[in-house]
């Protein structure tokens, strides 16, 4: 697992033109190749009067579905500069096609690589781009007597509480950063004289968005 990585909340669109020539580019989010794959065709449906409907996209945290497509302009214009400008961003799990009306001029190998370049830089600065980091779930158990140094600790840290339970003790899911576990675990052992029980519970990733903490599953 990346300990944290951009990608895509809510996609958006951009447009562009250069010499008469509409460059449109859309940005989804995706999940599996599959995805990506029903969404260029969504778009080729939708632009189907366009000249191109070129395409990039990358599956998985390691990459592992990484595709880009010309779609008929001249080899290497289209897809290889838009998929530079998405590991330039360090995005994952994105998928952006863009759609050109042709305007009667030819730009030019250059011309084209700037302006399919461009065209997904303003369909990203539509979108909405989060950063997502690595945590764990950590299940604290402690007396009454020890809440109050855990929620302390949990404060100083600025680490969200994601549930509580009160019975005959009090049971606290923390959402710690993955690269903190091993110090929260020694401050919470240390300041509880080693009272609370503390179990490691399930990777996931999170986010601050507006202030609030969001969670994602691995």
């Amino acid at each position: 697992m990346l300990e944290q990585y951009k990608t895509v909340l809510e996609g958006g669109a951009g447009e562009i033109t250069e010499k008469k020539s509409r460059f449109i580019a859309t940005v989804r989010p995706i999940e599996t190749e599959e995805e990506a794959l029903a969404f260029i065709e969504e778009m080729r449906k939708k632009y189907w009067d366009a000249r191109h409907n070129c395409y990039v996209y990358s599956v998985g945290l390691n990459r592992e579905y990484t595709r880009c497509s010309d779609d008929g302009e001249p080899s290497g214009t289209a897809g290889r500069p838009m998929l530079d400008v998405i590991l330039g961003e360090d995005i994952y799990n994105t998928a952006v096609v863009v759609t050109r009306y042709f305007g009667g001029v030819l730009l030019g190998t250059g011309g084209l690589v700037r302006a399919y370049s461009k065209a997904v830089q303003e369909g990203l600065k539509a979108s909405r781009i989060i950063e997502k980091k690595k945590g764990i779930s950590l299940e604290v158990t402690t007396d009454y007597t020890g809440i109050g140094k855990i929620q302390y600790i949990a404060g100083e840290r600025g680490i969200p509480v994601l549930n509580s339970e009160y019975t005959d003790k009090v049971k606290l899911e923390l959402l710690v950063p993955a690269q903190e576990l091993d110090a929260v675990q020694k401050a919470v052992t240390e300041g509880t004289n080693g009272r609370a029980r503390m179990k490691k519970g399930r990777d996931l990733y999170f986010a601050v968005l507006e202030g609030e903490i969001h969670t994602f599953e691995t």
